[in-house]
């Protein structure tokens, strides 16, 4: 019986007869031969199915499949160069599992098109790319801090507690009650520390910005970390090594680098240390280059671009104004306008991909600066919906810090990807909620 086996693994069984199982990637005939390039989940090999070498059967099926069609070979795999695989297994047996109906996409299409289809558009080999090196991403991720000592922690998605500015929820009813979507996981993570010192959760967040930037989205995957006795400094280190490493896993598939045109050499480049400007230097920096902020200007888009469109590797903007900043955000001592905060920029524009502040504490400073928060927003917390986490501060409470990266930015940069949207399988943006 034929071994079944995958497209990448034709090198090892040449001159052997298999079986392989996949999808109708591309077809031709010619004089009595039907070409088939067979799509699997790990790359493409060539099939000649020839009308004189297969049974009446097999040869009806040759003829009558189709591109998107899924099929099942048996033959002898060899070498051949004239194959654009490099690979071509001369059939003997060739059946359609499925005959696919005329397949929607074809080679020029609009973004929209594509978006529509997203379902089929995952086949691509563009996008079929990129899902496999946002796994390694997660994997390298969760690698990297399991390796530093950290627990993975799951916090609840659905919460009657803001996150980072308690606006642009999405709100659910909570059988009765009123409740929203995380737009972090924060809070709920800063609880396991007294418990597990170092952890982190990897989960959605969402949030309801009616934003149309090529770097929104409305669900995204967040990592946070949260560290008992890190200063905003000890952060940032462990922030810079987290995405050197991942960088530099990532850099060692090169195979699939090179079907996106991104250069490894680029990506192993990106090692600590990372510079770090205050916000004012930042706004001196943006300002010198036709930008036009004030001190409590929040950066957009372009200022992000003329920030870092210089930079090889992310920097750090640290020292943010206060009001610039959530409630949980340290004041700064030595600067009592700013906070104990950095936000990390991808370099070429690719925005911010990490935002990090020392927390408050101190049960004292924590009401003073929810106070501060009110007035600067002109809303009313409900603290009844945050006595939880406000009891941290009462019982035995120590320094920390934390952080939230989105991995589809990160992703975004490390592509070099002209969209978020193609970060992730199914992007939920302003105006799109299917497929």
């Amino acid at each position: 019986m034929a071994k079944l086996v995958h497209a990448a693994e034709s090198a090892k069984y040449v001159g052997k007869e298999v079986t392989l199982r996949g999808w109708v990637y591309r077809k031709r005939e010619s004089g009595g031969i039907v070409f088939i390039v067979l799509r699997d989940s790990t790359g493409l090999v060539q099939i000649a199915v020839r009308k004189d070498a297969v049974d009446e059967a097999s040869w009806k099926a040759a003829e009558d499949t189709s591109i998107e069609s899924s099929i099942e070979v048996t033959g002898v795999l060899k070498q051949d160069q004239r194959s654009p695989t490099g690979y071509e297994i001369t059939a003997k047996k060739f059946a359609n599992v499925h005959i696919a109906e005329p397949f929607p996409i074809t080679e020029y299409q609009s973004p929209e098109l594509l978006l529509d289809k997203r379902h089929l558009w995952l086949r691509s080999t563009r996008m079929t790319t990129i899902l496999k090196l946002r796994s390694y991403v997660f994997r390298y991720a969760r690698e990297f801090l399991d390796k530093h000592g950290f627990y993975e922690v799951t916090p609840p998605l659905i919460t009657v507690a803001g996150g980072e500015t308690g606006a642009d929820l999405f709100e659910v009813n909570y059988f009765g009650e009123k409740a929203y979507l995380t737009e972090s996981s924060q809070l709920y993570v800063e609880v396991l520390i007294f418990a597990l010192e170092k952890v982190y959760s990897f989960a959605p967040s969402y949030r309801a910005e009616k934003s149309r930037t090529t770097k929104h989205l409305a669900e995204y995957w967040h990592l946070e970390p949260e560290m008992a006795y890190y200063d905003i400094n000890k952060s940032m280190k462990l922030q810079e090594r987290l995405v050197s490493y991942i960088a530099n896993k990532v850099a060692e598939h090169e195979d699939l680098l090179k079907v996106l045109n991104v250069d490894p050499a680029g990506l192993k480049a990106i090692k600590p240390p990372f510079k770090r400007v205050t916000y004012e230097q930042a706004i001196e920096i943006i300002n010198s280059k036709g930008g036009n902020l004030k001190w409590g200007d929040d950066f957009g888009v372009p200022e992000e671009k003329m920030l870092t469109e210089n930079e090889e590797k992310p920097i750090f903007v640290t020292d943010w104004p206060r009001e610039l900043k959530a409630f949980y955000a340290r004041p700064n001592p030595k600067d009592p306008r700013t906070v104990l905060s950095d936000d990390m920029q991808a370099p070429h524009g690719h925005g911010e991909i990490i935002g990090g502040t020392e927390r408050v504490w101190n049960y004292e400073e924590l009401m003073q600066r929810i106070r501060e928060f009110e007035q600067a927003k002109g809303i009313k917390f409900n603290l009844e919906n945050y006595d939880w986490w406000i009891d941290l501060r009462r019982y035995g409470s120590v320094p920390h810090s934390g952080f939230g990266m989105g991995m589809e930015r990160l992703i975004k940069w490390l592509l070099n990807l002209d969209h978020i949207r193609d970060a992730i399988p199914f992007p939920r943006v302003i105006n799109r909620l299917k497929p």
